[in-house]
């Protein structure tokens, strides 16, 4: 992917700022945005993007006579205290998301042969989705659950259909085994996974994927299915602002 793109898919972006934390660091006293374009080889104009979105996060910190050093986000992520500050760091990443989408936010992960979620964002303007049925057991039907699956492989996929049958959850909910597989062997990497009303009669959902490593992870929304109009728009808005997720994880 080129580098004068000017949208950044969230994991090259996520690769680049790890290069950007990883120059930082090795500057205890400061450093300018120049040398570190010269010293990562990326683009000034694309670097500025890049120390933008960390600054925001708190990952640099700009130094008051020019330059940046290392934030307190990635101080407390190297940390003993990781976990907790990875915890806070998503929820705060969700919260943000959901202000700006106007939705309710999920973060979520395939932990064990389990889809999980591990925290969501909703609030009185931006209702969560009634969990009517355990997500665990809804995979087919879930944009969650469908976005996960499509991060493994296909015996992985056949072997979380054996542990959880298809069942119907509403007319929209696909049944057949062999139709959902080939729905998601066919499913574009770079398109947000939907749910119009398969899970349940009202919402529609979206997902994206946002794999580190081994380790299937999503971003995901829900809307009144009175607000259908606006799931792609939002979907698309998730993705381009996935980065810092990505990033938070990868450290």
């Amino acid at each position: 992917m080129a580098l004068e793109h000017r949208q950044i898919a969230p994991v090259y972006a996520v690769q680049y700022a790890l290069r950007v934390l990883e120059a930082v660091d090795n500057h205890r006293h400061g450093v300018s945005a120049e040398q570190l374009a010269r010293e990562i080889g990326v683009p000034i104009e694309y670097l500025t993007q890049l120390l933008a979105m960390l600054k925001r996060e708190r990952y640099v910190n700009a130094l008051p006579g020019g330059g940046y050093a290392v934030g307190e986000s990635l101080v407390l992520l190297g940390s003993a205290s990781r976990d907790r500050a990875l915890g806070d760091k998503i929820k705060n990443v969700l919260t943000a998301l959901r202000d700006e989408v106007g939705a309710a936010v999920y973060f979520s992960r395939y932990d064990d042969g389990e889809v999980r979620i591990i925290d969501f964002a909703d609030g009185p303007n931006a209702p969560r989705v009634n969990e009517w049925v355990d997500f665990r057991s809804a995979a087919h039907a879930s944009a969650v659950g469908k976005c996960l699956l499509t991060q493994l492989d296909h015996n992985a996929r056949r072997d979380h259909l054996s542990r959880h049958k298809i069942v119907r959850l509403t007319s929209r909910t696909t049944t057949s085994e062999r139709v959902l597989l080939t729905k998601l062997e066919s499913q574009p990497a770079t398109a947000p996974t939907l749910d119009l009303q398969e899970y349940a009669v009202g919402t529609v959902c979206a997902a994206i994927p946002i794999t580190i490593g081994k380790t299937a992870g999503c971003l995901a929304l829900s809307l009144p299915v009175t607000e259908a109009h606006r799931l792609r728009p939002a979907a698309d808005t998730l993705n381009e602002r996935a980065a810092p997720v990505l990033l938070s994880l990868a450290l």
